[in-house]
This record gives structure tokens, C-alpha cells and sequence, in this order.
């Protein structure tokens, strides 16, 4: 059984819908600063092309998003479960095949753009995905944000 929480304390009004989108940004940035990081690394410390490095690098931030989105997006004070790890899997991954897929696009549109900047780009582009799924799939039912 889920316990519906106040996200962050303060109910679903405006200080409550600002904490929120808050905690979604900082989510965000935080798994796209471990995906720029990861992907960096494995292009140029291990030497990997860019577009097999980012698989790696997503493989990680995925993880990354589901705690930080369950702790600061949504609150959800509910132990982790795995089906909540396998929904939030495939939202994940479905957002992840939108941002590779416009990563992969930058790369051959713009020859030449730094890896991290294709990244940055694809990332604001798979976003919209990616929130839509978390708020009515995976947290829905466990947050404190009301639908």
C-alpha cells in the first residue's frame, strides 16, 4: 500500500507546484551532469565513439534519476519497489530513446558539435517525455502531487 504525502510539506498550491518543479529540475541536472560525466569519460579517457559511450552513460543516469526524482520531484516516502523501478525503467528508456535519437541527429546535422553539447540539446528535447511519464505513470499514485 502507498501513502499519499504533501510533496515537500506544502500541499499541491503554489509554494508546493514551485518546490516540485524545482525538485524535477534538480533531478534533471543532476542525471544530465552523470550523463555528460559518463559520456566524457568514456569517449575520452577510454576512448569509446560517442554514440556507444552514451549507452553506458545513460545506463547510469537512469538510476540516478529514479532516487533523486522519488526524493526531491515527487516525495515519495513509500520504500523503493521494483515495480516502481521497472516503470520508471520504461519511462525512462522511452525518453531515452527520444534524447539518443536527437543526439544522434545533432551528430549528423551538425558535424563537428562536441558530444557534450548533443547531449545538453537532446536532453531538453526528451524532458517533456520523460515528466509526462513519471507524473501520470510511475508517481502517480505514491506522491504527494495530485493529478
Amino acid at each position: 500500500m502507498t501513502v499519499p504525502v504533501e510533496p515537500h510539506g506544502e500541499g499541491t498550491g503554489r509554494m508546493g507546484l514551485i518546490r516540485h518543479g524545482s525538485g524535477f529540475l534538480a533531478a534533471g541536472v543532476t542525471a544530465l551532469l552523470v550523463d555528460i560525466g559518463v559520456t566524457s569519460v568514456l569517449t575520452r579517457a577510454v576512448g569509446l565513439p560517442p554514440l556507444v559511450a552514451r549507452l553506458g552513460a545513460l545506463c547510469v543516469a537512469v538510476v540516478v534519476a529514479w532516487q533523486c526524482h522519488r526524493r526531491w520531484s515527487f516525495a515519495v516516502t513509500t520504500p523503493s519497489s521494483w515495480g516502481e523501478f521497472v516503470r520508471f525503467a520504461a519511462v525512462a528508456w522511452s525518453a531515452a530513446a527520444v534524447n539518443y535519437a536527437l543526439y544522434a541527429l545533432a551528430l549528423f546535422v551538425v558535424p563537428g558539435v562536441p558530444p557534450e553539447v548533443a547531449v545538453g540539446v537532446a536532453s531538453v528535447g526528451s524532458m517533456f517525455v520523460s515528466y509526462t511519464g513519471m507524473r501520470f505513470g510511475v508517481f502517480s499514485g505514491n506522491s504527494g502531487i495530485k493529478s
